[in-house]
């Protein structure tokens, strides 16, 4: 029988590890979409645009926001971010699991739209010294940056206890094979079967 797609929504402080474990998703779970986020920040070396997220100008984003192009948008450390309206209810119709890396506020959005398609996932470092050390090792922000990242990371930590699971990724291997069941699970609710169309099939 037909089936809608599920969202996966991921939350979690820069350095926690999501981008890694996302990866993993894909090599392990079919008919995956990952939602790109538009967003007025610089790229950073190695990026891709197109790929890791699609990088335009304040006053293209700005644009969008007023021709409602995004189902979500915030500002973080001072850059826009937003998600694609059309491209998201297109992979949900074809039966996708739809995952999105966003924050808390993106998160909080989206649930209000989408609570019914919702599976969402705060994964996190086991402290915060932990997180400050790698991000330090990650040598891609100076200290200021990292101070504000940790800063933003233990206002987030606030809003766990409203998500639907929480990976402590203190064990890559493990929080990548909790993540896969996880996805695989919300693959599995009720709401991304039509339920009067089987009710009838059985006629109750």
């Amino acid at each position: 029988m037909d089936k809608k797609g599920a969202i996966l929504l991921i939350s979690g402080p820069s350095g926690s590890g999501k981008s890694s474990l996302c990866k993993e998703l894909f090599n392990n779970i079919e008919s995956i979409y990952f939602s790109i986020s538009t967003t007025t920040r610089e790229i950073r070396e190695g990026e891709v645009d197109g790929k890791h997220y699609y990088f335009v100008s304040k006053e293209s984003f700005l644009e969008d926001i007023e021709d409602d192009k995004f189902l979500e948008w915030a500002e973080v450390h001072g850059n826009l971010y937003g998600t694609s309206k059309k491209s998201v209810l297109e992979a949900l119709e074809s039966g996708k699991l739809v995952v999105f890396d966003i924050d808390v506020q993106g998160f909080i959005n989206i649930s209000k739209q989408f609570g019914k398609y919702l599976t969402s996932v705060f994964i996190t470092t086991p402290s915060k010294e932990t997180l400050k050390k790698r991000l330090h090792n990650r040598g891609t922000d100076n200290k200021d940056t990292i101070d504000r990242r940790v800063k933003h990371a233990l206002e987030e930590m606030k809003f766990v206890g409203r998500y639907d699971y929480l990976l402590i990724n203190d064990n890559f291997e493990k929080s990548s094979r909790d993540l896969i069941s996880i996805a695989r699970s919300a693959m599995l609710k009720t709401s991304t079967y039509d339920i009067e169309d089987f009710s009838k099939r059985w006629d109750f």
